[in-house]
Formats: C-alpha cells, sequence, structure tokens
C-alpha cells in the first residue's frame, strides 16, 4: 500500500488499483500520505476526487438554524437554503430549542422543515435519547475555541459537554422519527480521539448509527485532526467500524499539528482513500484550511446563516471566527475563488439532474450496490433517495422503458457516467454490443473498462458520438443533466432522451 499510495499520485492505474480494494488498511494510508511533500498529497487528492473513484461534487450544507432564532426565521432560512440547493444541517438541539419557546415539540418543527423543502436534510447533534439539549451556555456559545485559535486542548470555558437529560427524556418517543424525517445523520467519534469533553460517547454514535442504517439513511462520522497521526488513525478506523459512508474532517482549533494546513490537507487526502461513500466533508475549518482543504479534494463545506455555529467554524480565522458571523456567502467566495468559472458550488439544478439519474436506477442499484468494481454512484445517491426531491421528481421514462424503447442489437450509449452502468447492465441481457461515448477520455476509457468485466455484451469505446450513432442501432443520450442530452443533441438528434 505505502509504494502504491506513492505511486497513484501521478499513475492512473495505481489510483485505480486502490479504489478496487474492498478493505484498505487506514495506518498504512496514513503512513504514505505523511511522506508525501504537500504538492503531492493535493495531487493524490484530487485524483480520488475523479468519477469513479470518488465523489466529485463540490457543496456547500447550510446549517439554518440556532436556539435563540424565531421560528419564522428559521422556517426562512430552510427555505432560502432550498431555493439554492444547498443540502440543510439540522442541530437537533435548535430546532428543540425553538420548539419549546413556541410551545411545541422539537419533531413538529423538523415536520414543519420537512414538508417545506425539497434538498436533503442532514441531522446532527443526536443521540441516544434523540435530540440533544444543552444548557444555553453551550447552546449560545460564542464559539471562543475557533476565534482563540490553536490548539484545543480543552473548552476555553473548562465546561464539559453538558446535557440536560431530563429534557431529553420527555421527547425521547419521538427518537425514530426524527430520523425518519433525514436523509442522513451525523455521529461524532472525537471522544474516541481524546476528545471525551467535546462529545458524546461513542455508545451514543454506534446507537445513533444503527438507527441510520435501519431506516436506510446516510451516515456521517465526524473526526478531527487533532495531532495529526495517531488519532487521525483512530478516527477512521471508528468512522469504518460503526459503518459510515460519509468522513467529516474537523480542523481550527482540533488541528494540534505544527504545520496546521499540511496536517490538514493530509487528512483530507486519506479521507479521499478510505471514505466508503467516497464523500469527503468539513465542519469546521479556518479558511487556510477550507482552501488547502478544496485542493485536496473536499466535497462539502457545512456552514451556515447567522448565529448557526456553522458559520463561524468555516472559512474565518482566529481572531474573527465568531458566532453571528454569516458563513455561506464567505464560503461560496472561497469555492469561487479556489475553483473559477465552474459553476460551484452545486446549485438546485445540478441536484435536480443528479436526483434524476437517481430515481432512474432506482434504490436497488444505487451505493452501496455495484456494477463491476464500483458503486454506482456515492454516499449522495444514496442520501437523495430519502429527500423530498426525489419523491417529487417525474421521469420521462421509467428504466424499465428506456430498455423497452432501445430497439437492435448494437446499443449506443452517449454519455458514459453511472447512469449509463445501469442502463448497461441492463441492456446486456437484450444485446450483444454496446457503444459508450463521452467526452472526457478517462470517463469513457474507465466505463468501457468496468462495464467489459461485468457483462456479457461486448463494451466497444467510440471515437465520438456521431461515430457511435453510426454504428448503432439505436442511441440513448444516457444524461441526466440538459446542457449535456443538449449539446449530444446537436450531434445525434436520432437519439432517445431520459430527461
Amino acid at each position: 500500500m505505502y509504494d502504491l499510495i506513492k505511486e497513484a499520485v501521478h499513475d492512473d492505474d495505481a489510483a485505480i488499483e486502490i479504489s478496487k480494494m474492498e478493505n484498505k488498511d487506514v495506518s498504512s494510508v496514513v503512513d504514505a500520505i505523511s511522506d508525501l511533500s504537500l504538492e503531492d498529497t493535493m495531487k493524490l487528492g484530487m485524483q480520488f476526487k475523479r468519477f469513479p473513484l470518488g465523489c466529485d461534487l463540490t457543496e456547500v450544507v447550510a446549517g439554518t438554524c440556532a436556539s435563540d432564532l424565531e421560528l419564522m426565521d428559521l422556517l426562512g432560512n430552510c427555505r432560502l437554503a432550498d431555493m439554492i440547493g444547498a443540502p440543510i444541517h439540522i442541530c437537533a438541539y435548535a430546532f428543540s430549542d425553538i420548539a419549546e419557546k413556541f410551545g411545541m415539540r422539537g419533531i413538529e418543527v423538523m415536520q414543519m422543515v420537512h414538508d417545506i423543502v425539497d434538498v436533503p436534510l442532514d441531522l446532527d447533534h443526536f443521540g441516544e435519547n434523540g435530540a440533544m439539549r444543552l444548557p444555553k451556555n453551550i447552546s449560545g456559545c460564542g464559539g471562543e475555541c475557533y476565534n482563540k485559535g490553536p490548539a484545543f486542548t480543552e473548552c476555553p470555558r473548562g465546561r464539559i459537554h453538558e446535557r440536560l437529560i431530563d429534557k431529553e427524556l420527555e421527547q425521547k418517543s419521538d427518537k425514530d422519527d426524527w430520523v425518519k424525517l433525514s436523509s442522513s445523520v451525523a455521529v461524532n467519534v472525537t471522544s474516541e480521539q481524546t476528545g471525551d469533553g467535546h462529545a458524546a460517547p461513542l455508545r451514543e454514535a454506534l446507537d445513533i448509527a444503527n438507527l441510520a442504517k435501519k431506516y436506510g439513511k446516510g451516515l456521517e462520522s465526524i473526526m478531527f485532526v487533532g495531532d495529526g497521526y495517531d488519532e487521525v488513525i483512530t478516527g477512521f478506523e471508528k468512522s469504518i467500524e460503526i459503518g459510515a459512508d460519509v468522513i467529516v474532517v474537523e480542523g481550527g482549533p482540533f488541528n494540534r499539528c505544527e504545520n496546521t494546513t499540511e496536517a490538514f490537507a493530509k487528512t483530507i487526502a486519506a479521507a479521499r482513500i478510505l471514505s466508503p461513500g467516497k464523500v469527503v466533508a468539513t465542519n469546521g475549518a479556518y479558511e487556510n484550511e477550507v482552501r488547502i482543504g478544496l485542493r485536496t479534494g473536499l466535497n462539502m463545506v457545512i456552514t451556515g446563516f447567522p448565529k448557526n455555529h456553522h458559520g463561524y467554524m468555516c472559512g474565518y480565522e482566529p481572531g474573527t471566527a465568531r458566532r453571528g458571523k454569516f458563513g455561506l456567502p464567505r464560503i461560496i467566495q472561497i469555492i469561487n475563488e479556489e475553483f473559477p468559472n465552474r459553476g460551484l458550488p452545486v446549485q438546485k439544478h445540478d441536484l435536480l439532474a443528479l436526483t434524476t439519474a437517481v430515481k432512474i436506477a432506482g434504490p436497488d442499484y444505487i451505493y452501496p450496490g455495484k456494477v463491476g468494481s464500483y458503486a454506482i454512484g456515492d454516499a449522495h445517491w444514496a442520501t437523495l433517495v430519502s429527500s423530498n426531491m426525489y419523491k417529487n421528481i417525474e421521469l420521462k421514462h421509467t428504466l424499465d422503458e428506456i430498455v423497452n424503447l432501445a430497439q437492435g442489437n448494437t446499443i449506443a450509449l452517449h454519455g458514459g457516467r453511472f447512469i449509463s452502468w445501469v442502463l448497461a447492465n441492463e441492456l446486456d441481457k437484450n444485446v450483444d454490443e454496446i457503444i459508450i461515448s463521452d467526452v472526457d477520455p478517462w470517463v469513457q476509457n474507465i466505463s468501457v473498462n468496468n462495464l467489459q468485466e461485468a457483462l456479457n455484451a461486448t463494451i466497444i469505446p467510440a471515437e465520438d458520438d456521431v461515430s457511435a450513432a453510426s454504428e448503432a442501432d439505436f442511441s440513448i443520450a444516457s444524461s441526466t443533466m440538459i446542457p449535456v442530452k443538449n449539446n449530444i443533441l446537436k450531434k445525434v438528434p436520432n437519439a432517445l432522451t431520459i430527461v
């Protein structure tokens, strides 16, 4: 593994070999990356952000709540996040605090938010009694640890992870309903990384992880950079042990390394290889960490609206990171400075296209289900199934209808990403040849190789869309992105479109 990771910085074949490994040794991965230069670490991380070695989305997730918000402001924040296509990160304690102020139960506020948005809902601060309840000195925390700066040893106030257990127990009967309304659930393993004053014990993470799996929800594991080595290894091992799909890396004052920027990059690069669902996020990182994380393959930055603690945790530096900051626009600007002219972060039209692909494939096909050596999609795909966006999308054609409309013995699929794999797998029952055409040679080659490994039909790479169509009996524009579909139709006007 040590030599393979070093080769994978520059060698596609080595990266592919690593990505196909079922069980990767955490210590070996961390050891190998520890020896890389910062430049090679960034190259490695971006190598494993490519389709299908990792999730290649870059997005923001918006924390919309704070304990002292009015209900109207919370709902407005959620509507705004939905309008721009940002999944909503839900702090269960804040929802419950707002509910209490208005004579409601926390689950009632959760239901209200669920009913007015289409984007996925990501549940956090949730424990063995359901929604965690915290005293005001924590729920209204001004972010002293982030404002003061590295390195974290304990809360600057000297407090521990306090909980209002009696309040939690009053609404414990709602525990399952919170998870049922969510798309994904976040748990925290930092108590195993010497962060026992920061997070609930592992038994609660295990309890909620099992509940998330019971209801088919995505599972996120929050870990910190810590000392950059032993604690990183522990974080990854515990995350994998509990069955996490997504790895969330916390830096800021929870990054105690001498070179915090490099340590954050190395942790992100390791997460790119080790994350089972191929999605890597951060819920707390100074601006320099966010930037180096994005350059190393970070998929997701959890940020927030004013007062929400995620607002100050990402994108600000010590001395400026504090409660009341509006993190969301700052993170959007940072992403656009790092990736200019890319149309990032992912917006609602992108999310709709992805969700359409997920719905055509159907829940039985997608991550962690595989065709060949790779899962269909990543943890995002599984999460989207539990969203109103998925529920409300009306398909032009179902998967069965698309397959039945395809006539002939040689079918061209124009577009080589995951949905084409699903179509090819279904068409394999009826045809002898499947031609794959994609403008990206990497996407085309890896798709052809993976499908040939899995299917009986002969899988043929095409020179371009026009040649693919000329050699096929029937063409399918196998993309759910409208601009891509339109470009295909300019060259192959008779292609069957799936959107």
